[in-house]
């Protein structure tokens, strides 16, 4: 804020404060307004430098006294300059409109003698009617025409989004052991042994052992690649082998399409997690809710993703 427009600025008005504010007061609305609009703080804000440096400057003008007195002064006048308009203006306002009213129609008229003089611009307001009448039908189609691209957008990302649900359920497993039900060790499978078997096959995100029904867990690898070989072959140990097989294929009791080539993969985690117990709950239960989960964090994300 140079000098020159210093005279134009409020430094009162700019500091949320009144003429009357003392050092203090003045000091403390510099705090709270540099707080709010310091560049670290709005980044993004190409003009939070301009204001926080507006600020600093009605800060050093005002907690000046001689600075601040030749200030008020200039201050004092352009006050007094507003009031001596705004008593002006409800004096002529009503003779400014009916200066415009007057022009108003003398315009109208105007355009009458011209049209009845000319009897040519009767086929030229016919064109110009067709011409706006072509402009306004114009608008609603590129309305509709943007509508229309809008909801294909929108059909997309639900396919996409259909498409990737599908494609995460393509990377879960059930695996399934021989194990009685009060034998302590799971049939010599635990989380750790599990995690380590099938690791070899690809990054393991998550992995459940059933709480309610030994010989059971669930493996999610982050690919779908890794969680097909997996599936073709993984035995697991000689002595009580595993059975893997698709999560769906468990579940609904009939097979799935063969994962695609390519497929997009998801974010990794960072180190295997201990292991989940299902607690009192159903296994399937605490699966779909994992699912439901993983569905709306995407939805989450891709809602906060501006619209190109």
């Amino acid at each position: 804020m140079t000098s020159s427009k210093i005279h134009d600025i409020d430094l009162y008005e700019l500091l949320g404060i009144s003429i009357t504010s003392t050092t203090k007061e003045i000091k403390k609305a510099y705090r709270q307004k540099a707080l709010k609009c310091h560049p670290d703080k709005l980044p993004d804000n190409p003009k939070a430098a301009e204001l926080f440096h507006e600020l600093t400057r009605a800060l050093e003008i005002l907690t000046d006294e001689a600075a601040r007195a030749a200030y008020d002064a200039v201050h004092k006048a352009k006050t007094e300059a507003k009031q001596r308009r705004r008593s002006l203006s409800s004096r002529y306002k009503k003779l400014r409109e009916d200066l415009e009213e007057r022009e108003r129609r003398a315009q109208e008229e105007e355009a009458r003698l011209s049209h009845a003089n000319f009897h040519c611009r009767t086929d030229e307001d016919k064109l110009e009617a067709e011409v706006e009448r072509l402009r306004k039908e114009g608008s609603r189609q590129v309305k509709e025409e943007q509508e229309a691209v809008r909801q294909q957008l929108l059909h997309e990302a639900r396919v996409k989004e259909a498409a990737q649900t599908l494609e995460a359920e393509g990377s879960r497993l059930r695996v399934t052991w021989r194990a009685a039900r009060d034998d302590p060790s799971n049939g010599g499978y635990d989380y750790t042994t599990l995690h380590t078997i099938f690791s070899k096959h690809g990054e393991v995100t998550a992995l459940i052992l059933s709480a309610k029904k030994k010989g059971s867990a669930l493996v999610e690898y982050s690919t779908m690649q890794a969680a097909e070989l997996a599936r073709e072959l993984e035995r697991g140990v000689s002595s009580n082998p595993v059975s893997v097989h698709w999560l769906r294929e468990a579940s609904e009791k009939q097979p799935i399409s063969s994962p695609r080539a390519n497929p997009e993969e998801r974010r990794p985690v960072p180190a295997p997690a201990p292991a989940v117990s299902a607690g009192g709950g159903d296994f399937e239960e605490l699966v779909l809710r994992r699912m439901r989960q993983a569905a709306e964090k995407q939805g989450l994300e891709r809602s906060a993703e501006p619209l190109s």
